[in-house]
């Protein structure tokens, strides 16, 4: 008799809370666009509410989280950093898409302090089915300092900081005599590296260069202060690894701060461990038909960070995501990488609580589309896994944020 009170009293629950949202959902705010949303249980395994679930959806930078399980499946508690090979009296040596080599978030110089102990040095440019730039990216993004080239080796985070302090300064240095002081629309031309720094501005300037192998060897012979040779393939031996900083750290200030540059050489790297060349797209398809062979919805998924609006994806696809991360993951650690609302990273000013934070979720903001995707804590101590994605609206994204913030604090109050 208790168990079907209990299944009762849960029956009602949900049909009042359908109830209640569907009013929410249907208000003016939705009449011209495009929404869907799917709140889970994961400990009953029940449906709390959906709508338009298993339709596809621009992610925008929810994207991150299926990158961020990729990272999770096929990278080791440490960056690989190099793959190298001692042969006579020289290192001969490859880039494995490391992000962290002097970017100025992590300041890791692992590589560099490595070279610096070494005789003599080759660099074997890592062969590459990625182009710099993935499909889909805006072309005018080109100057805009979130979305650098994707590299096999990469330094500063693929991006020139630019300031005046006395003087005009760069980093790196070796742009010191590609910066022109006068005024344009542009940050830097389209096709090569010369820099635009209007004189009297106090600005700083984040600006992304354009990569290749022979300014990747301009860049390591000036910061390890040596000639380094260039070779198209390395000698006949075994080759070892050389790592660097923990991946959490890299997972973490990719998921706060919505980094795309650190989701895009994430999955190169991750792309090293089904073969010798970078291939996010052999990594992708091997992910999907492997590891989520389980997925109703199989994506469109093109690129690591969501920048490109050819990714498609269903609510129902990120709650699984991230149903099994729930599962395989410590919670604690877990949350950790996502932003906390009202406190932290893409969330710091929006869905707040008086209290502990109830929502930890990734953010994913492209021109007309807001979504955001994770785990939502209710008054009960329940954590919940949400998706919750609005595509084509034309009014400013604080409305549909509002709206959002209505619905999940009512979903926080009510379970």
């Amino acid at each position: 008799m208790l168990a079907v009170l209990i299944v009762s009293c849960a029956g009602s629950k949900q049909r009042v809370t359908k109830k209640h949202l569907d009013r929410q959902l249907n208000e003016n705010i939705y009449v011209n666009m495009f929404n869907g949303i799917l709140i889970f249980d994961p400990i009953s395994g029940d449906t709390l509410y959906q709508k338009n679930a298993r339709k596809y959806f621009t992610p925008a930078s929810n994207t991150k989280i299926f990158t961020l399980y990729a990272g999770l499946k096929y990278l080791p508690e440490k960056m690989p950093a190099l793959e190298y090979i001692h042969w006579q009296d020289t290192l001969y040596f490859s880039g494995t898409a490391d992000p962290s080599q002097l970017h100025p978030q992590f300041n890791d110089s692992t590589v560099i302090k490595f070279l610096q102990q070494q005789n003599s040095l080759v660099l074997v440019p890592r062969p590459s089915m990625d182009e710099p730039w993935a499909p889909g990216w805006a072309w005018e993004d080109y100057d805009s300092y979130y979305s650098p080239d994707r590299h096999s080796l990469p330094l500063y985070g693929n991006v020139a900081k630019m300031w005046y302090s006395d003087s005009l300064r760069v980093i790196p240095k070796v742009f010191k005599d590609d910066l022109d002081t006068s005024t344009g629309r542009e940050k830097r031309l389209q096709d090569k590296n010369t820099f635009f720094y209007p004189l009297g501005s106090a600005d700083t300037l984040l600006v992304p260069y354009k990569t290749s192998d022979s300014l990747t060897l301009r860049l390591l012979e000036q910061a390890v202060g040596k000639k380094i040779g260039i070779a198209a393939k390395f000698p006949v031996a075994e080759k070892k690894k050389l790592f660097s900083i923990p991946t959490d750290s890299i997972y973490k200030e990719m998921m706060i701060e919505s980094d795309n540059f650190l989701a895009e050489q994430l999955l190169l790297a991750a792309s090293l461990t089904v073969g010798d060349t970078l291939n996010s797209d052999k990594l992708r398809t091997k992910l999907l038909e492997e590891e989520l062979a389980e997925l109703r919805d199989p994506p469109r998924w093109v690129d690591g960070s969501g920048l490109s609006r050819y990714n498609l994806f269903t609510p129902e696809s990120m709650v699984r995501i991230l149903h099994r991360m729930y599962r395989e993951v410590p919670r604690e650690r877990l949350l950790n990488w996502f932003p906390a609302g009202g406190v932290s990273g893409t969330l710091e000013d929006w869905f707040g609580s008086d209290n502990a934070p109830y929502i930890y979720a990734k953010t994913g903001s492209l021109g007309n589309n807001f979504c955001l995707s994770g785990y939502l804590i209710t008054r009960s101590g329940k954590v919940l896994i949400f998706s919750y994605m609005n595509n084509h609206f034309n009014t400013p994204s604080s409305e549909v944020k509002i709206s959002m913030q209505a619905v999940l604090s009512y979903i926080r109050d009510t379970y």
